[in-house]
């Protein structure tokens, strides 16, 4: 199980409160983690990742790769930040 910390937009676009636990059947990866949580969450599709290039969006950081042991355990979760901007 996979705990995923969402920044609090995309947390109401996907109507959650709280940490989100996944389920990541193949091996715990960014990618792998973000196509679960998009296909769990379709509403999220688009916000973290371009549709068809599925690079990350500017304003979205991650903050591991690789991902630590502790994540792919589950005992420590996935942040994924909105950046903020602005002058």
């Amino acid at each position: 199980m996979i705990r995923v910390v969402l920044p609090p937009h995309l947390r109401t676009l996907a109507r959650v409160d709280g940490d989100v636990e996944l389920d990541v059947n193949s091996t715990a990866t960014q990618r792998s983690i973000l196509d679960e949580l998009e296909t769990r969450y379709p509403m999220l599709r688009g916000t973290m990742r371009d549709h068809v290039t599925q690079l990350r969006r500017p304003l979205v950081r991650f903050f591991a790769c690789p991902l630590p042991e502790a994540i792919a355990k589950g005992s420590e979760p996935f942040v994924i930040i909105g950046a903020i901007a602005g002058g």
